[in-house]
C-alpha cells in the first residue's frame, strides 16, 4: 500500500504555524465561558517522556480540544512538580547539581510535548524548583504559621537509613522505603508539622460535594478515619495515675479482659514494674524498627509483654491486666486500649495468643455472641447482656447511657476522633523549598519576613546523606542567615515535603507569574475550582487530600473563595506490555521516540486511544499501531482523492455522517475515544465504497477527526480551503431525524470475548454480517490475521468467531 501521508514534514509545519499564530495562548481575563481542565504534573526525573507520559497528556490534549470546538473556552496548562528525591540521588551518583538535570529534563520534555502537538500556553508554564515558584511554598509555610496551622515538635518519624531522610507514613506503607525499598526504622527528630487534622471534619463534608470516584472518596475517607465513641477514664492499681481509653463500643466495657498501652506512652516507665522492667524495654527497642503502618497492619501476629500494672474496672473494680502492645500508637486515640476479646477480631487474637480470659457482653437479634467486626457499629441491633444496670437494654440505647453514666461520674464522656494524622513537612534533603525559619542563638524559631523571599537553596552543598540536611554544610547558607539576623542565628536546615509544592499550584497558573499575590481573587473566583482534574489513584490519599486542606485553610485566611480546589476528578487507566507494568526491570518498556519518529504524533496518539477506554487503559501491540496507520493513510487518501464540491451525497452516507457525529460526540465527552475511533473507521469503509464524497461530509468528518489527530486534522482541513485552524471551528451537530433507525447493533465475539460491535441495516444478509465482522479493527486485532476456525451469527444479536 503506498504511503501518502507524511507526518515527518507535516507535524512540524502546523506545530509552527500553531507557534506563531500562538493558538494556544489563553487570555484568562477575557474568557467567557472558562473551562480550566488540568492533569497531575509530570517530575521530570527522566530525560525523555515514556509511554505512560503519552498516555496521561495526549488524550486529555485531544478532550480539551472536543470541548474548545464545543465553545468553551479551555483552559488547560502544563508545569514541572521538579524538586524532589530522583534528582537528588541523580546528583549523589554522578556529581551533577540538582538544579542543571532538572533544567536540562524540563527542556527536553518541553520539545516532547511540543511534537506531541498538545494546546499547552507555554508562557504560564510552572516550574516548582525556581525560586519564582518556591518563594510561594515559604509564603504558603508563613500564611500556615501565621495563623497556628504550622508547629513544631519531638516525635518519631519514618526514618529511611539509606536515602537518611523522614518519609511520610503514604512513603512507607509496606514497611519499606517506597523510593529504594530499604527497610524503614523509626527514629526521635524535631520536626515542623502542619495541622491537618483541625480540618478533618470539614476534609470529610467536603467530599459530598464534589464529583470524584466513589472509590477515592472511600479511601479519603478511611484515611480520615472518624469515629464516634466514649474515653473512658481508668485508674491504676496502687498509683496516683488515671490512663485514658478510647472507645466506639463502650456497651462492650464489661467484656474488657485486658488493656494495652503504647510502647511510646509518656508513662509508661513509671508504670512497669522491676521483674518486668528488662522484658519491656527490649520490646520497646524492637517496636522502634516498625513503621506505624506496619505496627497497625492486621495481616501481621500481634504481639505484647506485661507491665506488671493493673487497672480497676470502672464499673466492677475488676483488676485489669495492663500490657505494652506495638499496635496501640501514641499519634493515635490516646494510646491505650481496652481489650475486649469477645467482640473484636484483633483483641481475641490477642487474647487466644496470651490466654486472656474472653467474656461476652452483648448478642445479636438472634442471640449469638458476634464481633464488630463484621458489623455496622453504628447501626447494630442486638442487646447489651451480664453488665449490671445496663443488662437488656439494646446496644445503641446501652451505649447511649454509659456513656451519660461515665459523663455524670466525671470518669468518661463522648468523643469524636480521627485517623488523620498531621502533616510532617520536614525532609532531610537538599532539592527542595527551604523552611522559612531561622533560629536565635538561643534556639526559638522566627519565621522569616516576607521581605527575604524567596529565601534562596545554597549551592555551596554535597549530596551525599549524612542524616543531616546537606544544608547544614553551606557556609553562605549560614553566612547569609547571620548577615541578616545577628551572629549566632542559623537557618532551619530542613526542606519541604514536595507535596507542599504541588498543593497549591493550580492557584500559581492563575498568577501568570504575579510576585505580589498567590493568585488575583477575580481570576480565582472566575477560574476555580478545576473543572476537570486527571491524574492517578495512588495519590488519593497524599496529594490530593493534602490540595484540599491548602485551599480550605487558604479559604479561612481570606485568599480564595472556594473550598475545594477539584469540582471533578478523573483518574486514568495503564498501559502494560503483555499483561504486565512497563517498567525497565522486567525489560518491557516501548520507547515512544521511536514510534513517533516512524509513524508521527498523531498516529501514535490514536492508538493509545484505540487500545481502551482512557479510564481504563490497555495492552499494548505492535500489529495495533499499524492498523491505525494503515486507518490515517486511508482517510489521507479518502480527502485528498475522493471530494467532488458538486456531488450530491447519497442518503445512506448523509444518514451514516449523522450517526457518527452523534457517536463521537458521546464517545469522546466519556472519554471512550477508543469506540469513537471505531465509529469513524466503520463510516471511512462505507465513504470508500462511494464513487466520490461532498466537501461538506468531508469538512465533517476531519472535524470529527481533529481533537484525535490534530496535525492531519490541520492538512486535511488546508487541503479543502477550509478558513483558519480547524481547531477553532464549532463541533459539528446531527439531525436527529436523520439518523438511522433500521438499524442493528451486533455484538462481535473472538473465541467466548466480546472483542467489537459493527451496526448494520436490518436487511444486511449474514454474509454481509460477518464479513462487516471480520474487517472491525477490534476484532482483526484478536483475530491475529488468522482465518477463523468457526463463524456463527445469532440473529440481530451476535456473531461468533473461533480461532485456534
Amino acid at each position: 500500500m503506498p504511503r501518502d501521508y507524511n507526518p515527518s514534514a507535516v507535524e512540524p509545519k502546523w506545530q509552527k504555524k500553531w507557534e506563531e499564530a500562538k493558538a494556544f495562548s489563553f487570555d484568562l481575563d477575557k474568557a467567557k465561558d472558562p473551562f480550566y481542565c488540568l492533569v497531575m504534573f509530570p517530575y521530570p526525573s527522566g530525560a525523555r517522556l515514556h509511554v505512560g507520559h503519552w498516555f496521561q497528556y495526549s488524550i486529555p490534549d485531544s478532550w480539551c480540544r472536543f470541548q474548545r470546538m464545543r465553545g468553551k473556552d479551555v483552559f488547560h496548562p502544563m508545569g514541572f512538580d521538579a524538586f524532589g528525591l530522583p534528582a537528588e540521588n541523580y546528583a549523589i551518583k554522578t556529581g551533577t547539581p540538582p538544579a542543571e538535570s532538572t533544567k536540562e529534563n524540563v527542556d527536553n520534555m518541553i520539545v516532547q510535548f511540543k511534537r506531541m502537538g498538545v494546546m499547552y500556553d507555554w508562557d504560564k508554564a510552572l516550574n516548582t524548583s525556581t525560586p519564582e515558584y518556591y518563594r510561594w511554598t515559604q509564603w504558603l509555610f508563613l500564611q500556615m504559621h501565621k495563623n497556628g496551622l504550622a508547629y513544631r515538635k519531638d516525635g518519631n518519624v519514618n526514618w529511611c537509613p539509606s536515602c537518611q531522610t523522614v518519609l511520610a507514613n503514604e512513603q512507607a506503607q509496606d514497611g519499606h522505603c517506597e523510593r529504594c525499598g530499604t527497610e524503614v526504622i523509626q527514629k526521635p527528630l524535631t520536626q515542623w508539622y502542619w495541622n491537618i487534622t483541625k480540618y478533618s471534619q470539614k476534609l470529610l463534608d467536603g467530599l459530598e460535594t464534589i464529583d470524584w470516584p466513589e472509590k477515592t472518596k472511600i479511601m479519603q475517607r478511611n484515611w480520615i478515619g472518624r469515629s464516634e465513641g466514649c474515653d473512658v477514664s481508668w485508674k491504676v492499681d496502687g498509683k496516683d495515675i488515671v490512663l485514658e481509653t478510647f472507645t466506639t463500643t463502650v456497651d462492650t466495657i464489661y467484656g474488657v479482659t485486658f488493656a494495652v498501652i503504647s510502647p511510646e506512652h509518656p508513662l509508661i516507665d513509671q508504670l512497669i514494674t522491676d521483674e518486668h522492667k528488662a522484658t519491656v524495654t527490649a520490646y520497646k527497642t524492637l517496636a522502634t524498627k516498625k513503621t506505624d503502618l506496619d505496627r497497625m497492619m492486621g495481616d501481621k501476629g500481634k504481639t505484647g509483654v506485661p507491665t506488671g500494672s493493673f487497672l480497676i474496672h470502672p464499673f466492677t473494680g475488676a483488676k485489669v491486666p495492663l500490657w505494652v502492645a506495638d499496635y496501640v500508637l501514641m499519634n493515635y486515640g490516646t494510646g491505650v486500649v481496652m481489650g475486649v476479646p469477645a467482640h473484636d477480631q484483633r483483641d481475641m487474637d490477642f487474647a487466644k495468643k496470651y490466654d486472656f480470659p474472653i467474656v461476652q457482653s452483648i448478642e445479636s437479634e438472634s442471640g449469638e455472641t458476634f464481633v464488630y467486626d463484621d458489623v455496622d457499629k453504628y447501626n447494630v441491633k442486638g442487646k447489651i447482656i451480664d453488665s449490671g444496670e445496663f443488662t437488656g437494654l439494646p446496644i445503641l440505647e446501652g451505649r447511649k447511657k454509659i456513656t451519660d453514666t461515665l459523663t455524670k461520674k466525671k470518669i468518661g464522656k463522648a468523643k469524636i476522633q480521627y485517623k488523620l494524622r498531621d502533616w510532617l513537612v520536614s525532609r532531610q534533603r537538599y532539592w527542595g523549598a527551604p523552611i522559612p525559619v531561622v533560629y536565635d542563638p538561643g534556639g526559638n524559631p522566627h519565621p522569616i519576613p516576607e521581605e527575604h523571599l524567596p529565601w534562596l537553596l545554597p549551592t555551596d552543598v554535597e549530596f551525599k546523606p549524612t542524616g543531616k540536611s546537606p544544608l547544614t554544610y553551606s557556609k553562605e547558607f549560614i553566612a547569609r542567615t547571620e548577615k541578616i539576623f545577628g551572629k549566632g542565628w542559623r537557618p532551619e536546615f530542613d526542606t519541604m515535603d514536595t507535596f507542599v509544592c504541588s498543593s497549591f499550584y493550580y492557584l500559581r497558573f492563575l498568577a501568570e507569574g504575579n510576585m505580589e499575590k498567590l493568585v488575583e481573587k477575580e481570576r480565582e473566583k472566575k477560574l476555580m475550582p478545576v473543572d476537570f482534574y486527571i491524574g492517578g489513584p495512588e495519590h488519593a490519599c497524599m496529594h490530593l487530600i493534602y490540595a484540599r486542606f491548602v485551599m480550605m485553610a487558604l479559604k479561612d485566611f481570606g485568599i480564595v473563595s472556594h473550598d475545594e480546589p477539584f469540582q471533578r476528578l478523573f483518574h486514568q487507566g495503564l498501559i502494560t506490555n503483555k499483561g504486565a507494568k512497563m517498567s525497565k526491570s522486567k525489560g518491557n518498556v516501548v520507547s515512544p521516540d521511536e514510534l513517533v519518529q516512524k509513524y508521527g504524533s498523531d498516529i501514535f496518539r490514536m492508538y493509545l486511544m484505540f487500545m481502551g477506554p482512557f479510564g481504563e487503559g490497555g495492552d499494548w501491540s505492535d500489529t495495533g499501531i499499524k492498523g491505525i496507520d494503515r486507518f490515517v493513510q486511508r482517510v489521507y487518501r479518502l480527502i485528498t482523492e475522493k471530494v467532488n464540491k458538486k456531488v450530491e451525497q447519497s442518503s445512506g452516507l448523509t444518514a451514516g455522517l449523522h450517526a457518527v457525529i452523534k457517536k463521537v460526540s458521546d464517545d469522546a465527552e466519556r472519554l471512550h475515544f477508543n469506540t469513537a475511533i471505531s465509529a469513524m473507521m466503520e463510516f471511512l469503509n462505507a465513504a470508500e465504497k462511494e464513487e466520490a464524497i461532498s466537501e461538506e461530509t468531508a469538512k465533517i468528518f476531519v472535524q470529527l477527526l481533529s481533537p484525535m489527530a490534530p496535525h492531519l486534522a490541520e492538512e486535511l482541513w488546508e487541503h479543502m480551503g477550509g478558513k483558519g485552524f480547524v481547531i477553532d471551528q464549532e463541533w459539528p451537530t446531527y439531525d436527529e431525524a436523520m439518523l438511522v433507525t433500521d438499524s442493528m447493533t451486533i455484538a462481535v465475539q473472538v473465541n467466548g470475548k466480546v472483542r467489537g460491535q459493527i451496526t448494520v441495516a436490518t436487511e444486511t444478509p449474514e454474509k454481509e454480517i460477518i464479513a462487516q465482522a471480520k474487517s472491525n479493527p477490534n476484532v482483526q486485532k484478536f483475530l491475529e490475521g488468522k482465518d477463523p476456525k468457526k463463524e456463527i451469527y445469532v440473529k440481530g444479536k451476535l456473531v461468533s468467531l473461533v480461532v485456534s
